[in-house]
This record gives structure tokens, C-alpha cells and sequence, in this order.
């Protein structure tokens, strides 16, 4: 059970990230993950280090419980619902002993989701409300949208079926069809989830040069020239940095070994480096894990005090060693590193002998054309936008003039009605009486 929380939890990109970059960009859990750590509840402790290792030498850190750990954000528009079901799958002992002896492919494929017809009334009854809370959420969300565009008249049941991860065709049923489309769903988004983070960090990098080009466009020729040369100087300064280690190479992991973890790089041993920064002690290296590795690495370069540091672009280099180091080690592409792949690739040469690694430095983020295509898209979003502005202020110029008609109606109004109540009181008043006396 613990490797298939794993399986979908551990591997998420901080959404953090960049805005969404950001979004983002907090996090990185990625199905195939969840359906891994799910798969094994109890995985045999591995066996001691082999090396006998000086205690005093070793920073001390406090222990982790992995029973507190929460599981990150994976960014999913339906991540809080994918938790929940997996929280409550956890609590039925049939099921969770279906996949202690499951595999990766049998939760993937959904085999595994026929089991759910076997787990006790009491979870059932609980994934039941669990879905019934999820669809009345989407149609929600629905009908938010529409009412933003005042559309009414929409059928709302029908618009749930562009939601894939539950059955919309049984809105108070979870079924082993909802399962296994919640699985499905998380696994194929979750797949794309880096790729999509790549897009966004080149569409970041391109709208920064059209802002730049733009602000050049309003400077003299004296101004420009100095801050071209400005831009030219902040570039090479960013560039010149001490050498980055090659991801996962013995040097980089001797690196940590030695700076993070407080040990002598004469003693470096690949299996006891896997469980010192195994943090959660499931037997994986998760995504989180691996791009912890990186970070001494990630500081030769990039230091948020320097203005000419872009700390969007670490979390891009980041991603990219991480990608590397799974393309390399993860063998069975699950997305999590077991000690068994690890102490395999120690063994490669590619790890004694890596080739030279480059930063984004030497990278090409987007061509001219490309760049152009960008900014004719942005010309297009903001002539619709400035339609859009211009109608709204003609609706507001609109509104105003119907409210001080108003407010000239509402004074002429009151002016009669205080017209007529003086009428009426000279009305009331008689003709003074003989003697002088009026009478009223």
C-alpha cells in the first residue's frame, strides 16, 4: 500500500514552480508513482550498511516519520479527491492485501479495480460520498464558468463528461469503473505534467526577451546601447561559475556526500548514500528525493541575491537533471529509483567517467521564429483585450449616464413632491375669521 501512495504522490513537480510555472510549479507526484507506493504496504527492511561508518562525522539530523510525511500537491484540478480515495482504500485489509501482491502493470491496465467490488460496505459507503461531494464540486466549478459568460440554459449533467477521472453516468456510485478511471486519468496527466512544465518555461523565457525588446524600443540610441551593454555584461556574469558536476555522476554524489551529509569522500558507498537520502525510508528514491541530490549543484550557479540569477531557470535546471538522472537509472520507467537500479548505475562508466554537463547557459530556449510566432499571438490577446476593455468601458460610460438620469429624475421627482406638500398646506389654511383669527 505504502508503494503505491508512493507511486502516486512522490513524484510531482512543486507547483510551484513557475507560477504555473508557479504552477505551479509547488509540486511532483506522478500517478504511476501512486499506483507504485500503493502496491506494497510493507516492504521487508533493507538490510544493514555494509560499511562501518564514524558517527561523530555525520551531521545530525532529526528522524524522519514517514507516517507524517504528506503526500505533495500533484497539481491535478482533482488532487485533493485522488487522496481521499486512496486514504480510504487504505483502511479495507482485503484490498490492501490485493496489492501487496500486485505489480505495476496490473493497477495501470485496471485489473486491479475489480477488487473493489470485494471491499467492505463501510469503504464502499465512504467512496460513495466521496464521489457524490467530487461531482457536486465539478458542477460547481461549471456553473461558475458559465455564469462568468452568463450563459444559461446549459445542461450541467452533460457538461461532466469532459471530466475523466470518475464515471459521470453514476454521479452517487464510486464503482471499480471509477477506479479505474481515476487511475488512468492521474497516470496519463501526470505522464505529460513535465512536458507541459517545459512549455511553460519557454513561453516564460520568450514573453521575457519581448518585454525586453520592447523596453529598448522606448529608449534613445544612448539609453539602449547602455543597457544592451548591461544585459551583455549580467549574461556573462551568470555564466561564469565554478564547473556543474554531471547529474548522478560519482563525482556529484561524492559531492553530497561529502558537503551535505558531513562524511569523508574516502568512505563513499553507493548503497548506504541510497538510504541516507532514502528520507522516507519506503525503499525508493522518488522524484523529490533525487532533485534534493542537486542542489549544491543547482548553487554554483544560481544565488537569489544576484540580479543576474533567474531562480525560474533553477527550478527548470532542475527539472532537467532530474529528468536525466531517471532516463538513466530508472530502468522500468516507474518513475521511482529502488536500490537495485541505483547500485546498477554506479556500475555503468557513464558514472566514473561522465561526459561534461551543460547549464541552461549553453541552451537555446526558442528560435526568432518561434519568438515571432509568440509575439503575433500576444498583438492577437491583446487587441482582444482592448476590445474587450473598450466595451466595458462603453458599458460603464453607459451605466453612468442611466444613473445620472437617474439621480436628475429622483431630484426632479422630490422637488414636485415638496411642491405639492407646500400646496397642500396652504390649501389647508382658511380665510382669517372676522375678529383677525384664521381658522384652520
Amino acid at each position: 500500500m505504502e508503494k503505491f501512495r508512493s507511486h502516486l504522490f512522490f513524484s510531482t513537480p512543486p507547483l510551484f514552480s513557475v507560477g504555473i510555472l508557479t504552477l505551479t510549479m509547488k509540486w511532483r507526484t506522478i500517478l504511476p508513482q501512486c499506483c507504485l507506493l500503493l502496491v506494497t504496504c510493507a516492504l521487508p527492511a533493507l538490510e544493514a550498511v555494509p560499511i562501518d561508518i564514524d558517527k561523530t562525522k555525520v551531521k545530525t539530523t532529526q528522524p524522519v516519520d514517514s507516517a507524517k510525511i504528506e503526500p505533495p500537491d500533484t497539481g491535478l484540478y482533482y488532487d485533493e479527491y485522488l487522496k481521499q480515495v486512496i486514504d480510504v482504500l487504505e483502511t479495507d485489509s482485503h484490498f490492501r492485501e490485493k496489492l501487496q501482491k500486485a505489480d505495476i502493470e496490473e493497477i495501470k491496465s485496471g485489473r486491479l479495480s475489480k477488487e473493489l467490488d470485494l471491499v467492505s460496505h463501510h469503504v464502499r459507503t465512504k467512496l460513495d460520498e466521496l464521489k457524490r461531494q467530487e461531482v457536486a464540486r465539478l458542477r460547481m466549478l461549471i456553473k461558475a464558468k458559465l455564469d462568468s459568460f452568463q450563459d444559461t440554459g446549459m445542461d450541467h449533467h452533460a457538461l461532466l463528461k469532459q471530466f475523466d477521472h470518475l464515471n459521470h453516468l453514476n454521479p452517487d456510485k464510486f464503482e471499480s469503473t471509477d477506479l479505474d478511471m481515476l487511475i488512468k486519468a492521474a497516470t496519463s496527466d501526470l505522464e505529460h505534467y513535465d512536458k507541459a512544465r517545459h512549455e511553460e518555461f519557454k513561453k516564460y523565457e520568450m514573453m521575457k526577451e519581448h518585454e525586453r525588446r520592447e523596453y529598448l524600443k522606448t529608449l534613445s540610441e544612448e539609453k539602449r546601447k547602455e543597457e544592451e551593454s548591461k544585459f551583455a555584461e549580467m549574461k556573462k556574469k551568470h555564466e561564469n561559475h565554478p564547473k556543474v558536476n554531471h547529474p548522478g555522476s560519482k563525482d556529484q554524489l561524492k559531492e553530497v556526500w561529502e558537503e551535505a551529509d558531513g562524511l569523508d569522500p574516502n568512505d563513499f558507498d553507493p548503497k548506504t548514500f541510497f538510504k541516507l537520502h532514502d528520507v522516507n525510508s519506503d525503499g525508493f528514491l522518488d522524484e523529490q528525493e533525487l532533485e534534493a541530490l542537486f542542489t549544491k549543484e543547482l548553487e554554483k550557479v544560481y544565488d537569489p541575491k544576484n540580479e543576474e540569477d533567474d531562480m525560474v531557470e533553477m527550478e527548470e535546471e532542475r527539472l532537467r537533471m532530474r529528468e536525466h538522472v531517471m532516463n538513466e537509472v530508472d530502468t522500468n520507467k516507474d518513475r521511482l529509483v529502488t536500490l537495485d537500479e541505483f547500485l546498477k548505475a554506479t556500475e555503468k562508466k557513464e558514472f566514473l567517467e561522465p561526459d561534461s554537463w551543460e547549464t541552461l547557459d549553453h541552451q537555446q530556449f526558442f528560435t526568432e521564429e518561434e519568438l515571432k510566432e509568440y509575439e503575433n499571438l500576444i498583438s492577437v490577446q491583446e487587441s482582444k483585450l482592448k476590445k474587450k476593455a473598450d466595451e466595458l468601458q462603453k458599458q460603464k460610460e453607459d451605466l453612468q449616464r442611466q444613473h445620472d438620469q437617474l439621480e436628475a429624475q429622483k431630484l426632479e421627482y422630490h422637488q414636485v413632491v415638496v411642491q405639492q406638500m407646500e400646496q397642500k398646506k396652504l390649501q389647508q389654511i382658511s380665510p382669517s375669521a372676522p375678529g383677525g383669527e384664521s381658522k384652520i
